[in-house]
């Protein structure tokens, strides 16, 4: 695989060069945001697994700008990498503390996600199709509401930011699918949509992961 090879996957593309995509590499700047409005406005530089999210919260805003800029296949994987990173690490932190179990549960639930996570991509895929590449993201969707589920009579209000965040990743992988179709009537597309959602979703789980309270 030549992974200097060029990617061009996004209707605001047009060649290979740098600033092919400048609203799509700019609304990058959702993400370095959204880590910094948590760190400014709440408790999270005591908790260590909220400094460890926004760290990767900073990390997915950085490989997402390299994938829009120089659009090579390796920028492709600092691109899903660190996203894939904060899903499992927020997977645990959640166990944890939503669920009440200890490291070998959360541990449990991290290896237990990839073969959900098949399962999950595989039924939408046949049901909707592939989604413009948003399949993949469609089980965080899942685990979300099955997580609020599972603590809805405990812990109401962290299961309700959970829904919360399930409905603001559906909306951003929404831009994200539509982005190609659009751009015959559109042509700078709606997936600099997404980074802004993602961007506003993703730190708004870290202040949930703050709020909840432990019975």
């Amino acid at each position: 695989m030549d992974w200097f090879a060029s990617v061009d996957g996004y209707c605001e593309r047009l060649d290979a060069s740098f600033w092919a995509e400048p609203v799509n590499a700019i609304t990058n700047a959702a993400f370095l945001i959204a880590a910094l409005v948590v760190w400014l406005r709440t408790d999270a530089r005591k908790d260590a697994g909220a400094v460890t999210l926004l760290g990767i919260l900073v990390a997915i805003g950085i490989g997402s700008f390299l994938f829009h800029t120089i659009a090579q296949r390796w920028a492709a994987l600092a691109d899903t990498l660190p996203i894939l990173l904060f899903i499992l690490t927020y997977l645990y932190l959640a166990t944890l503390r939503f669920l009440g179990l200890r490291w070998w549960g959360g541990a449990l639930a991290v290896v237990l996600y990839f073969p959900f996570s098949i399962a999950v991509s595989w039924l939408v895929a046949n049901t909707l199709g592939p989604l413009n590449g948003s399949v993949s993201y469609t089980p965080v969707v899942v685990a979300l509401i099955l997580y609020a589920a599972l603590i809805f009579k405990r812990a109401p209000e962290t299961a309700n930011g959970l829904l919360y965040g399930a409905g603001i990743l559906v909306l951003s992988l929404t831009f994200r699918t539509i982005d190609a179709g659009v751009c015959g009537s559109f042509p700078l597309g709606t997936h600099f949509l997404w980074h802004i959602l993602n961007g506003t979703m993703l730190g708004w789980m870290i202040v949930v992961l703050l709020r909840h309270k432990r019975n």
